[in-house]
């Protein structure tokens, strides 16, 4: 039996009071301070993940530390609790170690994390992407709108994930605007896709410009708060939210039903998985990123298979593989923590072709 852990944390103090209704009456300066100073623990132990070829059991552990305090505080504090969190995971028998959320972007990117530790070490981040283009796909042709033929967007460019989804795109698309806060790295991007691909990216000037121009964007910048509005996206727009927080405001879901925002990375996981927690998903269901330290324990990797800021296309390709040996796949599409029917696509595409008709003639 393999064995694996993945680390996670609360994205804010809501999800504490979701969970603990009785902390609602602390003052959140009180309940930070609280979170700050207990240790990492297990929240359950996961089993029942079996493929053809092995069988899987791990534990979720968690890192009390919301999304905010991993930015705020000092670094040195935060990568000492996630190690914390790593010892333990050493102790149960894990074989390789998962970084869920912002545990995954501190210390460059869980590269300090793995130095510390005596396990394999992984981000996720090679999987994420790889599904979240999956999920693209699949919206795109739902929405009736031809890849080659779309504006594509990627907005977080210059982050790890958001360059290697740029790189992959390129295979594919024939107009892509990057979009991120260092315009220079972005030109070096700009560079490499073109020596890649021979695609011209174009750089966006204007976030929001570029946003009211996109048929197809795809988010993952690392904000601690929305960097996405109603009024920024064009009618029939498909939004790939890869984000966690999310870069997408919850207002899209309430002021635009003629836009689909999804979540990337929503994956089935082959056999009778038991989580052992609700992390709001249906069952037998996870997030890439979880997912891909699934397959690298059913696989038996003994290599830290995605750290640091640079990934690679071709670890991309080789994840997709080994997920689709082992019966991981694409679970449907999700907005919001929900399963998108078919029935609501279809009225977002006819809401999509009157909004885009009124913008015309108004």
């Amino acid at each position: 039996m393999k064995k694996f852990a993945f680390i996670f944390h609360p994205l804010d103090l809501g999800y504490i009071h979701r969970q603990f209704p009785w902390t609602r009456v602390l003052p959140d300066s009180a309940l930070k301070a609280a979170l700050r100073a207990l240790p990492p623990g297990v929240i359950s132990r996961i089993t029942g993940i079996g493929s053809a070829r092995a069988e899987a059991e791990g534990w979720f552990i968690n890192v009390p530390l919301t999304a905010d305090q991993m930015l705020s505080l000092p670094e040195e504090i935060v990568i000492k609790k996630i190690v914390r969190a790593g010892r333990l995971a050493e102790q149960l028998g894990a074989q390789v170690l998962g970084l869920g959320a912002f545990t995954a972007i501190v210390g460059d990117a869980g590269t300090e994390v793995a130095k510390q530790l005596h396990i394999p070490v992984t981000t996720g981040n090679s999987y994420t992407v790889g599904m979240a283009l999956a999920g693209i796909r699949l919206a795109a042709k739902k929405m009736c709108i031809d890849l080659k033929k779309a504006e594509v967007l990627v907005v977080g460019a210059n982050g790890a994930i958001g360059s290697a989804c740029s790189r992959i795109l390129a295979r594919e698309v024939n107009y892509l605007t990057v979009a991120s806060r260092n315009d220079r790295r972005l030109e070096g991007l700009a560079r490499r896709i073109l020596r890649e691909s021979g695609l011209a990216v174009r750089i966006a000037a204007d976030l929001k410009s570029a946003l009211t121009q996109a048929d197809i964007v795809i988010s993952v910048t690392g904000s601690a708060t929305p960097v996405i509005e109603p009024q920024d996206l064009k009618p029939g727009a498909v939004v790939c939210d890869v984000a966690r927080p999310r870069d997408v405001s919850q207002e899209v879901a309430k002021a635009r039903p003629d836009v689909l925002v999804i979540e990337g990375g929503v994956v089935r996981v082959p056999g009778a998985v038991d989580f052992g927690f609700d992390f709001g998903f249906p069952p037998g269901t996870s997030y890439a990123c979880m997912a891909e330290t699934m397959i690298l324990a059913l696989e038996g990797r003994q290599d830290s298979f995605t750290l640091g800021r640079n990934l690679s296309v071709e670890q991309i390709d080789e994840i997709m593989q080994l997920g689709n040996k082992h019966g991981f796949e694409l679970a449907g599409l999700r907005s919001f923590d929900r399963a998108v029917r078919e029935n609501e696509i279809k009225a977002i595409r006819k809401q999509a072709e009157f909004s885009g008709s009124s913008r015309r003639f108004s």
